[in-house]
């Protein structure tokens, strides 16, 4: 009987333990959610269509996934190796120059803690109030212990027990302290989440859609995605926070919408201020913080080269960007090719439509380019035996500004195409008679009006993952100048994007596995200069031929798919197939120049390719076979499309 009392008591006190743990579990319906928008460099070249006078035109693209996880709370992080806050640091400004990329950067003076958000299945050890989330992503695969001591909820929160937490996949700051304190968690802190009855969540889909937004942020991150230096400073920006917000349709008191960040995004791309922007999602209670986090082009930029080539022979490519010239987004590019042979420039200044303002985007651009032509090549030169040289100089003005979901773009334009010899002396007709421009007098003048619209609906456009861009345009020429040329040019460009998990990759931040496909097509309506036509093949046509060596036709249609997939963590590979056809127009141009030269006029192409992200961008480079069985390497910047 003494023996019994003892007992009875201890089973007692067990049950009410017992019940007391099973009164505090949290609710499943408390479940969190979570977005991220990923980014990056991919742009749409208008010279990955068939190359037109446009080719060495500014890009200017204008410019979702959800994930949740399991109940959770915001702990400061501990284990037996204790955390301690980034060291505080004064300010610093830093100067680099390059003969290749130059910057000025600096940083903020701030203080952080590192901060863990972790999954909990069990309440008991909640005893502190920090609703507050910092610069650290939470790690799905992380279950409360005694090792870690959990944050109180603040008062809005006590009742429902809902969570508090950062989940960030593009800035993980990989301190030592942050990194030791997860290589102590992985098993026994999930054992003893299993032990506790709970089930290991890991990035399980949900919705932010319609939550209520406290307050929207600017982080600025550096290439690698981190918001502190190796020193543990916060990276400084250059461009005024108020500026970006301003830039912004998403605010603070808002409902999330995922097509307004999309909005947003193209906003920011189309500034030409940012070679990244990433957004990421922190949960206050019931409400989310909205993170943008930015990675600024350098504010200004010099590059110097040298070239050997047999039509200039040595050229010095000179190229000089400010993206701060005037007002903060305007900015001002320059690029000169002096050689023995002349000088080449490319001269540009834009004012990209500011939403803040709703001021109106325009650019002017001055242009003087020599080249080999496209179309009358395949060993059919001029009488005197040279080759053709085509000779264009010109400029334009235009206007852009949204129209709806759609952006918008009104130019003004003109073009002087001449053929020359390899003195620049005018040709009139190629060796076998047939004539080199519309007017028969070497030189053809055209005066257009043209308007674009571009339909952005990719999930980023720094760097998209999935979606899709559509651009229709159409120019129309003026009866003015030499060859008096009347006629309509029409294009129409598709991209779309899928994202596909073929190896078991669920997603890579630089170099995502994807599918990609473009589809061309285009048409010119009425004179057709020889030297407007379209020209197939190419690096950014079919890759496997040289520039034109499929085709010069009226009308053209291209397609172009790949296969995209990581191979490390800056470095991804491309499977790819290519073709194009003139449609059976290459007889409809002026002296037939694609028919006299034996051209196919339908041609395709396969190959492999790498992708190597590094600080100057993405580099690229090809290896495509044709159909004919020749083999073309291809070195450039940027994808395919």
């Amino acid at each position: 009987m003494s023996m019994r009392i003892p007992i009875i008591a201890f089973l007692t006190l067990a049950a009410l333990a017992g019940g007391e743990l099973a009164a505090r579990a949290i609710d499943p319906s408390a479940a969190p959610t979570e977005a991220e928008f990923r980014e990056g460099t991919a742009e749409i070249d208008r010279r990955d269509a068939c190359p037109t006078r446009a080719q060495r035109e500014e890009d200017e693209v204008i410019g979702d996934n959800l994930t949740s996880n399991p109940p959770s709370l915001l702990f400061v992080a501990k284990s037996r190796s204790r955390l301690t806050p980034l060291n505080k640091g004064g300010t610093r400004n830093m100067l680099k120059v390059s003969l290749i990329k130059g910057d000025v950067g600096g940083s903020r003076l701030d203080d952080k803690r590192h901060l863990l958000s972790v999954p909990v299945l069990n309440s008991h050890q909640s005893d502190e109030v920090n609703p507050t989330v910092q610069d650290l992503p939470a790690s799905d695969e992380i279950a409360a212990s005694g090792e870690l001591r959990a944050a109180q909820l603040s008062p809005r929160e006590s009742l429902s027990l809902k969570s508090s937490h950062n989940k960030d996949f593009t800035s993980l700051l990989k301190t030592p302290a942050t990194i030791a304190a997860k290589a102590e968690i992985p098993e026994a802190l999930n054992s003893n989440a299993r032990q506790l009855g709970g089930a290991l969540q890991i990035s399980q889909a949900g919705n932010a859609e319609g939550v209520y937004v406290a307050e929207v942020k600017i982080r600025f991150v550096n290439s690698r995605g981190e918001a502190v230096d190796k020193k543990g400073n916060p990276v400084e920006g250059r461009i005024s926070e108020d500026f970006i917000r301003g830039e912004l349709k998403l605010k603070a008191g808002d409902n999330y919408s995922r097509e307004v960040v999309r909005s947003d995004l193209q906003q920011l791309q189309q500034l030409g201020l940012f070679d990244k922007v990433t957004v990421s999602i922190e949960e206050v209670g019931t409400d989310v913080n909205v993170i943008y986090n930015v990675q600024e082009r350098s504010a200004r930029s010099f590059s110097v080269s040298a070239t050997l080539s047999d039509d200039v022979g040595v050229a010095v490519p000179l190229s000089y960007t400010d993206r701060t010239f005037g007002r903060t987004p305007q900015r001002l590019a320059v690029e000169l090719e002096p050689s023995l042979r002349g000088i080449q420039y490319d001269v540009q200044f834009v004012s990209p439509y500011v939403a803040a303002e709703d001021r109106l985007g325009y650019s002017v651009r001055a242009f003087g380019d020599r080249r080999i032509s496209e179309i009358f090549n395949k060993d059919i030169d001029l009488p005197n035996g040279y080759r053709v040289r085509e000779i264009r100089m010109g400029g334009n003005l235009r206007f852009t500004r949204p129209l709806g979901d759609w952006r918008g773009t009104l130019g003004l334009n003109y073009t002087n195409i001449s053929t020359r010899d390899r003195n620049l002396n005018i040709a009139r007709r190629d060796e076998l008679g047939n004539p080199l421009t519309f007017s028969g007098s070497g030189v053809d003048e055209l005066y257009t009006v043209s308007f674009g619209a571009m339909l952005d609906r990719r999930d980023n456009p720094f760097d998209p993952t999935r979606g899709s861009i559509l651009s229709l345009s159409t120019e129309q020429s003026i009866p003015l100048g030499r060859g008096n040329i009347v006629s309509n040019r029409l294009l129409a460009n598709y991209i779309q994007y899928v994202p596909v998990t073929l190896l078991g990759i669920s997603e890579s931040e630089a170099l995502p596995e994807m599918l990609a496909f473009n589809l061309q097509a285009g048409t010119v309506i009425g004179d057709l200069p020889p030297t407007e036509a379209f020209r197939l093949g190419g690096r950014n046509s079919v890759r496997g031929y040289d520039s034109g060596d499929i085709g010069s036709g009226r009308s053209y249609f291209l397609a172009s798919g790949e296969y995209r997939f990581p191979v490390g963590r800056d470095v991804g590979g491309v499977i790819f197939v290519d073709f194009a056809s003139d449609l059976g127009t290459g007889d409809s141009v002026l002296g037939k120049p694609a028919v006299v030269r034996d051209k196919p006029g339908t041609g395709a192409g396969v190959g492999v390719g790498v992708r190597v992200r590094s600080r100057f961008g993405l580099i690229r480079l090809d290896v495509g076979v044709s159909d004919s069985g020749d083999l073309k390497f291809i070195l450039g910047t940027k994808q395919r499309f």
